[in-house]
C-alpha cells in the first residue's frame, strides 16, 4: 500500500506545454464509488491496464493500492462502470517541486484541463507558474469519480 498525496490545480494558460516529457492515452472507469473509497480501472495507451482502490485519509492524503492486470480484462472491466467512461490525454512535466502531470480530458469533458502533482509530504511547499490556476484539491466535482457521473465539462 502506498500513500498518495495530490494536490490538483485548473489551467490558466499554455506556459505548461513546453515542460510536456511524455504524454499517454488514459480510458478509465469506476466500478465503484461512495463512502471515501473508489475502485477505478485504467488502460494506458491500449497497452496497459491497471485496478486501483483508493481510500480513507482526506482529500490531500489516502491510501492507494493499484495492480496491474492483462490490458484484455482492463477493457472488458470498462464496460462494466459506473457512469461514463473518463477519456483523457495525460501529459507528464519537468517542473520542480513533485510528480507534475497535466490531463487534457476528452469525450465529454472536452475542454476540461487539470494539473496535478503528486508530493512526498503534504506539506511541501510548490513551486508557482503562471499556467497554473485556482487549486481545486478537495473539490469534489473535479474528482475523477465525480466526473464519471456528469454529462460533461459544462456541469461542474
Amino acid at each position: 500500500m502506498a500513500i498518495e498525496i495530490e494536490r490538483k490545480f485548473l489551467i490558466a494558460s499554455e506556459g505548461w506545454r513546453a515542460l510536456v516529457v511524455r504524454s499517454e492515452r488514459l480510458r478509465q472507469g469506476y466500478l465503484a464509488s461512495g463512502s471515501g473509497v473508489t475502485v477505478r480501472v485504467r488502460t494506458v495507451d491500449d497497452r496497459q491496464a491497471f485496478l486501483t482502490i483508493k481510500g480513507g485519509g482526506s482529500a490531500l492524503a489516502r491510501a492507494e493500492f493499484e495492480y496491474e492486470i492483462p490490458v484484455a480484462e482492463g477493457r472488458q472491466l470498462l464496460g462494466f462502470c459506473l457512469g461514463t467512461e473518463i477519456e483523457k490525454l495525460r501529459h507528464g512535466l519537468d517542473f520542480p517541486g513533485g510528480a507534475w502531470v497535466v490531463d487534457e480530458f476528452g469525450g465529454r469533458h472536452a475542454g476540461l484541463r487539470v494539473a496535478e502533482v503528486e508530493l512526498a509530504t503534504p506539506n511541501a511547499v510548490l513551486p508557482w507558474a503562471e499556467w497554473l490556476g485556482a487549486e481545486v484539491t478537495g473539490q469534489p466535482q473535479y474528482y475523477n469519480s465525480s466526473l464519471s457521473m456528469l454529462p460533461g465539462a459544462g456541469e461542474i
